[in-house]
């Protein structure tokens, strides 16, 4: 069972990631074949649906966008 908290950090990523991919000018698409993810993948992440993440990926999606993981972390 996914409890508030985990669940708010996971939204907070997800939002994060988005902001650093379109700063990048990267579509969702564009980010998945990078880093050869599914786009369903990259799209569950920036969503408000839950999707776990491991940290080597994270640090793979924050490579690939040119920012440090502690940017996903960032809740302003």
């Amino acid at each position: 069972m996914v409890t508030k908290k985990e669940s708010d950090i996971y939204n907070i990523i997800g939002k994060n990631i988005k902001k650093y991919r379109i700063k990048k000018g990267l579509k969702q698409r564009e980010l998945a074949e990078k880093l050869y993810l599914s786009d369903s993948f990259i799209a569950k992440l920036e969503s408000v649906t839950h999707q776990t993440i491991s940290i080597d990926t994270l640090e793979e999606i924050a490579e690939a966008l040119d920012c440090d993981i502690k940017d996903f972390f960032d809740k302003e």
